[in-house]
Parts: C-alpha cells; structure tokens; sequence
C-alpha cells in the first residue's frame, strides 16, 4: 500500500505538463522567479560575509597584534609571604640598651657594709656571699679591666657578662686592679665596676676576691643561672 508520503514524492517528481502557450510562459516565468529568489540569497550572504571581515579587521587594527598565553593549569593563590622581621637587629637594640649603665647610680645603700663591701640580690642568702669568699665556687672565666679606660671598661665587662650567662657559666672573676696608679690612690675604676655590675640584671652577688684570687684588686662574681628555652 502506497503511503500519502509517498505519493506526494511522485507528484513532485512528475514532470510538469506543458499543454499551451500560456502554460509555457507560466513556467518560464516561475524559472526567473527562483532565480531571482537564488541571486537575491547570494547577494545577502556575501553581505553578511563583508561585514564580518570589516568588523574583524577594524578589531584587530583597534586592538593589535594578540599573543596566545602560557596555559599553566592552576592560577597560584598563595599569597606572597611578609618581609622576615629584623630579629638580630633588635636583639643587638636590646643588648645595647641593657648596656646602658650609668657610673652616678648611688649603691651605697646596696652594698653589704663590712670590710670588702660585697653585694647580693635581695632575697640571696648571706651564705651565698660567704661561699664566694671561701672559694668555694670555681671561677669559669675571667676578664682583666685593669688599665683600661672607663667607657672602654664599662663596655667591655657588660660584654663579658652577657656572653658569659648567654653560655650557662655561674662563677667569673673581675680583675680591675687595687687603683694604687689612680690620682690619689682611690679605687675608681673598682668603685665603678661595683654600680656596673649592681646593674647588671644577671649577676645575684659579687664579693671582693679571696687573697689568693686577686684580694683588693678582683671580685668573683656569681651570675643567674640559664633559663631553659
């Protein structure tokens, strides 16, 4: 059975039937119709195609010449990280600030009033002080202040304590001499070293030397032990 598609194709495909004149000129006119209609839709596309390559070309001459990027896959978000802080610099501020002794500091008051004026931190035994005079800390390190000039003295014993206690060492002597060169014989750069060292935060006590360590002319100095980290 012949389906109504079917048969619809045949009657297009049939051949159309010119039986006059009139007929004749219907189809020739029909034939101009669909040429027209063909060059009309030729005409519109190449058209369209003019007007895109204008506007290619006016975006590319507003724009320039474009370059592909790099694909990298993942943009990197991390932010970036701060500048490291100057720690050794405030350190060696710090340092210096703890240097920052004065030689006018009134210790007399500090000072334990016996015959070798020795000194201990308030709350330190008086067994402690009587220890250092007996000898019976061992001295660790030393250092010898003796003809030296009192800013270069000042400096140079708050080095010496400070790297001393920075190595975990107790027990250090001070050599500063019996002052017997000074104008007029007087201790001063052993009276000095006295309200140095009375500001100094590591030292809990300090009393003149035994005779065998330097007597009159040293002082064994027993400094804070290292806190652990």
């Amino acid at each position: 059975m012949t389906t109504t598609a079917s048969k619809a194709a045949a009657a297009k495909a049939k051949p159309m039937k010119v039986g006059s004149l009139a007929d004749l000129k219907q189809v020739k006119k029909e034939i101009a119709a669909q040429a027209e209609r063909a060059a009309q839709a030729a005409a519109q596309q190449a058209l369209e195609a003019k007007r895109v390559r204008e506007h290619r070309s006016l975006f590319q001459a507003a724009v320039g010449a474009v370059q592909r990027l790099p694909a990298h896959g993942t943009a990197n978000l991390k932010p970036a990280a701060p500048p490291p802080l100057p720690m050794q610099h405030l350190l060696d501020e710090a340092a210096a600030l703890q240097e920052a002794i004065s030689d006018e500091v009134d210790i007399t008051t500090l000072l334990d009033t016996d015959e070798r004026l020795s000194f201990r931190r308030p709350g330190v035994g008086p067994d402690v002080a009587q220890k250092l005079r007996k000898g019976q800390w061992s001295i660790q390190r030393q250092i010898d202040l003796h003809g030296l000039r009192s800013d270069d003295a000042r400096e140079a014993l708050g080095a010496f304590i400070r790297e001393a206690h920075k190595q975990g060492i107790r027990c250090v002597r001070v050599v500063t001499g019996k002052g017997l060169g000074s104008p007029g014989k007087a201790p001063v750069l052993k009276d000095k070293v006295h309200r140095w060292l009375v500001q100094r935060s590591e030292v809990v006590a300090f009393v003149q030397a035994p005779p065998a360590q330097g007597g009159a002319g040293a002082l064994v100095v027993l400094l804070q032990p290292l806190r652990a980290p």
